[in-house]
C-alpha cells in the first residue's frame, strides 16, 4: 500500500530532527504564550533548517501539487492571514525574516492539513473540496498558522526528540541506508526507530489546540474573514466524521474536536456582528477543481463527469453547488478528452453563474476562473488561438496562472516551424519570471519544454537542472548539468551556455557539500555513508 505524503514526511522529519536537535543550542526569541522553557532548545534558524530538509523531500514527491490556479487561490487566503498575524504582534521581526511562510498543496483525498517547522503548511485537496466557503478554509489555515507563530512545532520536536535520541538515530541510519539502496539495513533501522516516529508525531497537546483556536480566530477576524467560518468548519467536520469514520479525516485524529473547542468558538462568534460569507462562487469553483485533481484515476473522473446531475438545483442550494458541480464535470470531461461534453457543461456553468447573480466583484472572480477553464479546454483540443482569445478577454491581466496558461498554449501551437514566434515570446516571458522567482520549479520545467521545442538542447538541459534544483533535488540537478557539460563538447554547441552550465554546476556542488557538512559536522558518519564529490 502506498504511504501518504504526510506519512513519508513524518519519517523525514524524524530523521531531520535528530540532526537538528543534536546541534549546539542557540538563543531563542520570546514567545507570546505557554512559556519559553521548552522552546529554548530549537531556535528560529534551526527550525527553518529542519523545515527546509523536510521540504526538499516533499517537493520531489509525486503528490506535491503544482497547479497555478489552486496555488494562487490558496495564497490569496494565506497571505492576508500572515499579514494579520504580523499586525497583531504574533510574528516577530526575526521569525518574519527567517521563516518561509509558504503554503503548499498535496494531492490526497483525505481531509487534512499540517504545519511543518520553519513556516510551511500543507493542505490536502480533500480538505479544500469539502469546504463551502473561503472562510471555512481560512479557519483551518489560521489554526495551522497559529501553531507556527506560537512555536508549537519547535516545542513538540525539541521535547519529544530528547527522550528518544537512540531510536531516532536508528531511524536516521535506516533512511540513509535506503537512499543508497541497502534495503535490509534500511528496514532494520526503521523498525528500530518506530517508537521515535510515534513519539515525534505532530499531534499537539490540548493546551496547544486551544491556543491555536484562540489565536487563529483572532487572526482570521483581523484578516477580514467571517469568523462564522471556524464554527461552520468545526460543525461540518464533526458531523462528517461521525457519519463516515472511514479514515478520510486524519485531521481530526491529529487535531481532535471536543465539545469544549466547538463551544468556545460559538461563544466568541456570539460576541461579534454577523458576517455573511463572501466569495462563494469562486470558492465553489476552486473546491470543484480540487475534487477533480485530488484523484487522478480515470474511474474517478468518469464519476465526476456526471457530477452535476446529482447536485441540487439553483433554488435549493442558491446555485453555488450547481456551479461547482458543473465546473467539476467540465474539467473531468477535459481530462477524459470528451471535448464536446466539456464544452456543453462549461456553457452550463457560465449560464448558472449568470442566474446566481452574485456581487460584481464575486462575478468577476468566478468569470475569471471559468475563462481559465475555457483556455484549458482549448489547449487540450489543440486550438490554441481559441485559448488565447479567451485569455485576452481578461484585459491585460498579469499573473502566474496567466503566464503558465499562455506558455501551455504556445507549446500546443504545433511544430516549431510555425509556432516559433509564440515560443520565443513564451521563452522571454519565462526567462524574466524565473530571474525574479528562481525557485519556481514549474516555470523552469515549462521553460525546458520551450527551449527543447526551439532546438536549444543546452538551454533545455540547464532548465531541467534548475527544475530539479528548485524542487530541492540537488543530486538530480547536478546530474543534468554534468550531462549538459558532456553535450557542450560537440562542435556546434553554444559555448556561452556551456560556461553558464559550468558555473552553475560548481555552485550547486558547493551548496550540496555545505548542506551535508552542516548535517554531519562534528558528528559520527557511518562508514558506508559517502559524502558526494
Amino acid at each position: 500500500m502506498k504511504k501518504s505524503l504526510a506519512s513519508r514526511t513524518l519519517l523525514t522529519l524524524v530523521a531531520a530532527a535528530c540532526l537538528i536537535t543534536t546541534a549546539p543550542i542557540q538563543a531563542q526569541v520570546n514567545l507570546p504564550a505557554l512559556g519559553d522553557s521548552v522552546s529554548q532548545d530549537l531556535d528560529v534558524g534551526a527550525e527553518r533548517r529542519l523545515g527546509d530538509q523536510v521540504m526538499r523531500q516533499i517537493r520531489i514527491d509525486p503528490d506535491y501539487v503544482q497547479d497555478p490556479l489552486l496555488q494562487e487561490y490558496l495564497e490569496s487566503i494565506w497571505d492576508p492571514l500572515v499579514k494579520a498575524a504580523r499586525k497583531l504582534g504574533q510574528i516577530g521581526d526575526e521569525t518574519q525574516a527567517r521563516f518561509a511562510w509558504e503554503p503548499f498543496l498535496v494531492r490526497d483525498r483525505s481531509v487534512n492539513a499540517f504545519a511543518l517547522p520553519g513556516g510551511f503548511v500543507g493542505t490536502h485537496l480533500g480538505l479544500i473540496q469539502m469546504t463551502v466557503s473561503r472562510d471555512e478554509l481560512a479557519s483551518v489555515l489560521a489554526h495551522e498558522l497559529s501553531h507556527i507563530t506560537q512555536r508549537h512545532i519547535a516545542r513538540r520536536i525539541a521535547g519529544d526528540s530528547k527522550n528518544s535520541m537512540v531510536a531516532i538515530a536508528g531511524l536516521l541510519l535506516g533512511v540513509l541506508a535506503a537512499s543508497r539502496g541497502n534495503i535490509d539495513m534500511a528496514q532494520a533501522g526503521i523498525v528500530g526507530g518506530q517508537a521515535a516516529a510515534t513519539q515525534l508525531s505532530l499531534n499537539f497537546s490540548r493546551d496547544m489546540e486551544r491556543e491555536a483556536d484562540r489565536v487563529g480566530f483572532n487572526v482570521m477576524t483581523e484578516a477580514g474573514f467571517a469568523p462564522s467560518g471556524m464554527v461552520s468548519m468545526f460543525e461540518r467536520m464533526e458531523q462528517a466524521y461521525h457519519l463516515m469514520d472511514n479514515g478520510a479525516y486524519p485531521y481530526l485524529r491529529s487535531h481532535p474536536l471536543t465539545s469544549e473547542r466547538i463551544g468556545d468558538a460559538r461563544t466568541k462568534l456570539a460576541l461579534l456582528p454577523f458576517e455573511r460569507p463572501r466569495g462563494l462562487a469562486e470558492h465553489a469553483l476552486m473546491a470543484a477543481r480540487s475534487r477533480v485533481l485530488m484523484d487522478p484515476r480515470v474511474d474517478a473522473w468518469k464519476v465526476l463527469e456526471n457530477y452535476d446531475a446529482g447536485a441540487r438545483n439553483i433554488k435549493e442550494s442558491g446555485g453555488y453547488e450547481q456551479l461547482g458541480a458543473r465546473y467539476a464535470a467540465a474539467l473531468a470531461s477535459i481530462k477524459l478528452r470528451n471535448f464536446d461534453r466539456a464544452e456543453a457543461t462549461l456553457r452550463s456553468a457560465e449560464v448558472t453563474l449568470h442566474l446566481i447573480k452574485p456581487s460584481p466583484t464575486e462575478t468577476a472572480a468566478a468569470t475569471r476562473q471559468l475563462t481559465y477553464l475555457r483556455a484549458e479546454l482549448a489547449e487540450a483540443r489543440g486550438r490554441p488561438l481559441d485559448g488565447i482569445a479567451a485569455l485576452d478577454s481578461l484585459q491585460g491581466e498579469r499573473s502566474r496562472p496567466m503566464l503558465m496558461q499562455r506558455v501551455a498554449l504556445a507549446l500546443a501551437s504545433g511544430p516549431a516551424s510555425t509556432s516559433a514566434p509564440a515560443l520565443r515570446e513564451a521563452a522571454d516571458a519565462l526567462q524574466t519570471h524565473v530571474s525574479l522567482e528562481p525557485h519556481d520549479a514549474l516555470a523552469w520545467h515549462e521553460l525546458s519544454l520551450v527551449w527543447e521545442k526551439l532546438g536549444q538542447p543546452l538551454r533545455a538541459v540547464r532548465a531541467q537542472a534548475e527544475t530539479r534544483a528548485a524542487a530541492g533535488d540537488l543530486n538530480g540537478a547536478i546530474d543534468r548539468l554534468r550531462s549538459g557539460l558532456r553535450q557542450s563538447r560537440g562542435p556546434d554547441a553554444d559555448q556561452v551556455e556551456a560556461s553558464v552550465i559550468d558555473a552553475r554546476l560548481r555552485t550547486l556542488v558547493y551548496e550540496r557539500q555545505s548542506i551535508l557538512g552542516e548535517m554531519f559536522r562534528g558528528r559520527y558518519i557511518p562508514p558506508d555513508v559517502e559524502l558526494p564529490n
